[in-house]
């Protein structure tokens, strides 16, 4: 409120305005007094004393306050100096979308396969510079394509920023952390984007405050209603309608204007941001966008373990797979190790083990998998039958062997995670094998591997 409000409502020295930054001060004191003395803190306050966090979050304050700050009044540009319609200023901003997302899914994809990041920080912050530099020359004759270049060059920055800032804290925080430090990242760009908003709204009223009152003179218009509205603006003669296009024109500018140091400054911190080998599951999930743009969809650290498994099974190649099953020593071959793998997963939690559940999982005709369970149950690693089957000793052993190979081989592969022995790591594995009995059709490459 003291931002939105300072040098608009009230005057920047007004009572209001420093008894509110007063009490911001005062919240903030108690929000760390108290969180650095909860049992299971909201923000635990050990994550600032990591380097890498630290910066993270900053940059992501940073890059909130100059994105959503700036794009705040791309659609006041678009409608009252270009006079574009709502739907069309929103349709003008597409190219910044498509350079934001296509530079964060490359950006993703090049930091999985190398493992370096740090470049992109710094290029991105640059790069944003350079676009909100564009913008504040833009003005009542510049082009469509021309603004079209400059957004999608403001989009590129953007991009390289975002999605790289989440996965640099999931790659560093430790696992008790990483839900809320994932969710912190987005919380400070979130935060950013409110400050961001509000200073440079104040900027703008006091900028077209003056500017519009000389226009309206210059333009010899004595009731401000007249231009109360794009529609109405555009609707006067070229010579009345020119001194006020400029006056919102020359406002924006100075807004982008306004942007570009606080661009440069995120570029500064992106140079002391210090790069650390990437873990195997940060690399998977490099490429996944998800989380870099929104909510995160769930702290929750077990459920973010899911996902990492998820993503490592996912990724193995098949050859993987099967060198696993060679390491294992198991006798069982490709279609009776997954039968007693389907039999073993659903005796484990309590699940159906009959033919049909099975089969409609997998969405399969329950006759196309009928000859693979007889088979294995003629090999004696399954009894019963279609209506009920059970795991054998036999089977018990094999698929024991195919296991045990397996959580070896993902554990190393979730090191940073704990590995096989710790209790989430088991809670996680248990909590994957009851969703894939649950029909639950978000996960059909696990269920298959």
């Amino acid at each position: 409120l003291a931002v939105s409000w300072g040098g608009s409502q009230y005057a920047w020295d007004s009572v209001t305005i420093i008894a509110m930054f007063a009490g911001a001060f005062v919240a903030l004191l108690l929000f760390v007094w108290f969180e650095s003395r909860a049992v299971d803190p909201i923000l635990p306050l050990r994550l600032f004393r990591g380097q890498v966090f630290s910066v993270s979050v900053v940059l992501s304050f940073i890059v909130g306050f100059a994105m959503l700050g700036a794009m705040t009044f791309l659609p006041t540009y678009l409608q009252y100096v270009q006079g574009v319609s709502a739907t069309g200023s929103g349709v003008r901003t597409l190219p910044m979308v498509v350079g934001l997302l296509g530079t964060s899914i490359a950006a993703g994809t090049i930091v999985s396969r190398t493992g370096r990041y740090k470049i992109f920080p710094i290029l991105g912050s640059l790069i944003m510079a350079g676009g909100l530099f564009l913008l504040s020359t833009i003005d009542a004759q510049t082009g469509t394509w021309t603004f079209s270049l400059y957004l999608f060059v403001l989009g590129i920055g953007i991009g390289l920023c975002m999605q790289i800032l989440t996965l640099i804290v999931q790659n560093t925080a430790e696992f008790r952390d990483l839900g809320v430090a994932t969710s912190g990242v987005t919380f400070f760009r979130t935060l950013g984007s409110s400050f961001g908003a509000s200073i440079f709204g104040t900027i703008y009223v006091n900028e077209l405050g003056g500017r519009l009152a000389r226009a309206l003179v210059q333009a010899q218009i004595h009731d401000p209603a007249a231009i109360g509205s794009p529609a109405a603006i555009h609707a006067l003669p070229l010579a009345q309608r020119t001194p006020i296009v400029n006056a919102y024109a020359e406002t924006i500018q100075r807004v982008f204007l306004y942007a570009v140091p606080v661009a440069l400054l995120a570029l500064v911190i992106s140079l002391i941001l210090r790069e650390v080998p990437l873990r195997g599951t940060a690399r998977a999930a490099a490429s996944d966008v998800g989380e870099g743009f929104a909510i995160p969809e769930n702290a929750d650290n077990v459920l973010a373990l899911q996902r990492a498994i998820v993503r490592v099974v996912r990724g193995a190649p098949p050859e993987q797979l099967r060198q696993i099953s060679e390491r294992s020593g198991t006798s069982l071959d490709t279609a009776t190790a997954w039968c007693v793998g389907q039999v073993a997963l659903r005796q484990r939690i309590d699940g159906d083990t009959a033919l049909a559940p099975i089969a409609r999982r997998y969405r399969v005709p329950a006759p196309v998998l009928a000859p693979a369970f007889s088979a294995t149950v003629a090999a004696g690693y399954l009894g019963g039958d279609e209506t009920s089957y059970a795991i054998t000793e036999s089977g018990r052993g094999e698929m024991g062997k195919l296991t045990d190979e397996f959580h070896s081989w993902l554990a190393d592969q979730l090191s940073d995670w704990g590995g096989d022995h710790d209790t989430e790591f088991r809670t996680a594995l248990q909590a994957l094998a009851r969703r894939l009995i649950d029909d639950d059709p978000a996960l059909p490459e696990v269920g298959t591997a």
